[in-house]
C-alpha cells in the first residue's frame, strides 16, 4: 500500500507546500521515512480559527437530522474504508493490522451512537406560576481546539471530532505529527459525508506554537485534550488564561489487583494481552501487578510464560501479535524505566531489551519485586512493561492501588462477591473493570479523576461536555 499525501485541511481545502516547515513521518516497523508533512503557520492557524466560527455559525443551528445523517454516514464510510484506515494506521503508528481494524470499528460504533444521542440533548420546563415560564436548554459551547495523541490514530480523532459535531459545534483538530494520515482519513470520511467543509479542520505544527495560538483565541471556547498529564496540566493553564471548558484525558498507571480467590489462568489470559496491547501504549494499559501472596508465584511464572510466547514483528505481518513502538523516544524511555528499576532492586523476570537493529521494537518486559522509590512504579512506563509485586495484606493491596495520584483505570480480578463490590467502591478510578479488561464502550464515559484529568469523552457525558447549559425565565 501507497502511504498518502500529507496536508493541511482548512475551510475544506489541502494545503501544503508553499514553503511550510515539515515533520519527517516515519515508520516505526522500519525506521524508514514515510512522507513529509506540512506544519502550519500563523497565517494558517487564524484561517483555521477564521473557517472555525463561520462554521459555528452555521452548524449550531443544524437539525438532528443533519448531524445524524453526517455521523451515520461517515460511519458507513468507514466500514467501506475499514482495511485502508487499518493499514495507514499501522504503517505510522506501528499496531498490527488486527488491532488497527478493531480501532477503526470502535469509531464506528462511536459515530452511529453519537448519531442517536443528537436526538437526546434534551432540555426542561420548570414548574412556575401561571403567566411564567422557565427553561432550561442545552447548547453547542462554541469552536472548539482538540488535541489527539498517536497512540489510537484512528480512535483518538474519532473522539475528538464525533462529540462537538454531534452536540452542533465546530472543531480544529490538531492531531499528533506522528500519525497524520489515520486523522486526515477520518476526517475526510465526516467531509465525505456531507460535513460542511469550515466546522471542522485538521492542522499539525509544533505543539506548543499550535497550542499556545489556538487557546490563545476567543473564537475558541472548549479544549479537549488526550495526552500525557505535564502537557495537560500546561494547556489547563492556558485555556484558564481565557475561562475556556475543558476536558481533559490524561496520563494513568493502571493498577491490578489478583487476589488469590481468583481464576488466575482466565486472568492472566486476559491482562498479558491487555498489557502488551499496542505494544503497552495504552492509557488504561494495566501495568501494576499487585497480586495476594498466595497467588504470586502461579500468576508471575504464568505471565513470563504468556509474555515470552507474543510474536513480534511489522504489524503488517499477520503473524505479529506485537508491533514495535511508535518512535525513538518510547525505547530511550524504557532503557531508562527499567534500567533504574533494576539498579534499585527489581528482578528483570524476562526481556528489557531492545529486538534488531531496524524499527522500535522492544521486547515484553516483566520486572517483579519491585521497590517502590523505582521511578518506573511512580511515572507511566508507556510501554510493554509488567511490574509485578506480591503483599499478603488486603487492605494493603488497595492502598498501593490508590498510592499514586493517577486515576484513569484500575483492575481487580476476584471471586468475592462482596468484595467486587467494595473494591468497585474504594478504588479511585474514573473507570474499574472487575474481572474483565474490557472498561470502554460508545455508551460509556471513557476519563479519569485526580492527576489523570476531568471530564469524559464517549457515552451521553462526551457530547454533554460539548454543551453548556442556559436557563431562560419568561414572566
Amino acid at each position: 500500500m501507497t502511504y498518502p499525501d500529507l496536508y493541511l485541511m482548512i475551510d475544506g481545502q489541502r494545503l501544503s507546500g508553499g514553503g511550510r516547515r515539515t515533520h519527517r513521518v516515519v515508520n516505526p516497523a522500519t525506521g524508514s521515512v514515510l512522507a513529509e508533512l506540512p506544519l502550519a503557520d500563523t497565517a494558517d492557524l487564524d484561517a483555521a480559527l477564521a473557517a472555525a466560527a463561520r462554521g459555528f455559525r452555521r452548524w449550531r443551528d443544524s437539525t438532528p437530522q443533519e448531524r445524524a445523517a453526517v455521523l451515520q454516514g461517515a460511519a458507513r464510510l468507514m466500514v467501506e474504508r475499514q482495511e485502508e484506515l487499518a493499514r495507514i494506521a499501522t504503517l505510522e503508528q506501528g499496531k498490527t493490522l488486527a488491532e488497527a481494524r478493531i480501532e477503526v470499528m470502535m469509531n464506528v460504533g462511536l459515530f452511529n451512537f453519537y448519531a442517536g444521542e443528537v436526538f437526546r440533548l434534551y432540555g426542561r420546563t420548570l414548574v412556575r406560576p401561571t403567566g411564567h415560564r422557565s427553561t432550561v436548554t442545552k447548547e453547542p459551547v462554541g469552536p472548539v481546539a482538540a488535541f489527539a495523541p498517536w497512540n489510537f490514530p484512528i480512535g483518538n480523532p474519532g473522539r475528538k471530532l464525533g462529540a462537538p459535531i454531534a452536540a452542533g459545534c465546530s472543531v480544529i483538530l490538531k492531531a499528533a505529527e506522528e500519525t497524520p494520515a489515520s486523522a486526515l482519513a477520518v476526517l475526510q470520511c465526516l467531509l465525505d459525508a456531507g460535513l460542511p467543509g469550515d466546522v471542522a479542520q485538521a492542522v499539525f505544527g509544533v505543539p506548543d506554537e499550535v497550542s499556545r495560538h489556538l487557546l490563545g483565541s476567543p473564537i475558541i471556547r472548549k479544549m479537549s485534550f488526550t495526552g500525557s498529564t505535564i502537557v495537560g496540566k500546561h494547556l489547563a493553564k492556558l485555556a484558564a488564561e481565557d475561562c475556556k471548558r475543558t476536558t481533559m484525558e490524561l496520563g494513568g498507571h493502571g493498577p491490578v489487583l489478583i487476589f488469590a480467590d481468583a481464576d488466575l489462568d482466565k486472568a492472566l489470559d486476559t491482562v498479558v494481552a491487555g498489557k502488551y496491547r499496542n505494544a503497552g501504549q495504552v492509557c488504561v494499559s494495566p501495568t501494576r501487578f499487585i497480586v495476594e501472596t498466595a497467588a504470586y508465584d502461579h500468576f508471575l511464572k504464568g505471565f513470563i510464560e504468556r509474555a515470552e510466547r507474543i510474536a513480534i514483528g511489522d504489524g503488517l505481518d499477520v503473524a505479529s501479535v506485537m508491533g514495535p513502538m511508535a518512535n525513538a523516544r518510547r525505547l530511550d524511555a524504557m532503557d531508562r524505566l527499567i534500567g533504574d528499576a533494576v539498579a534499585k532492586g527489581a528482578r528483570l523476570e524476562t526481556g528489557g531489551a531492545r529486538i534488531g537493529n531496524a524499527g522500535f521494537f522492544f521486547a515484553p518486559t516483566i520486572l517483579s519485586n519491585v521497590p517502590l522509590d523505582a521511578t518506573i512504579m511512580n511515572e507511566e512506563p508507556f510501554g510493554p512493561v509488567a511490574l509485578i509485586n506480591a503483599y499478603s495484606d488486603k487492605d494493603a493491596m488497595v492502598a498501593e492501588a490508590n498510592r499514586l495520584p493517577y486515576g484513569l483505570a484500575a483492575y481487580a480480578w476476584t471471586a468475592d462477591a462482596a468484595r467486587q463490590r467494595r473494591i468497585a467502591r474504594e478504588l479511585e478510578a474514573g473507570m474499574v473493570g472487575i474481572n474483565t479488561a474490557m472498561i470502554g464502550g460508545a455508551d460509556a464515559p471513557f476519563g479519569g479523576v485526580k492527576w489523570s484529568g476531568h471530564g469524559a469523552e464517549d457515552g451521553p457525558e462526551g457530547v454533554e461536555a460539548c454543551l453548556v447549559t442556559k436557563a431562560v425565565h419568561e414572566g
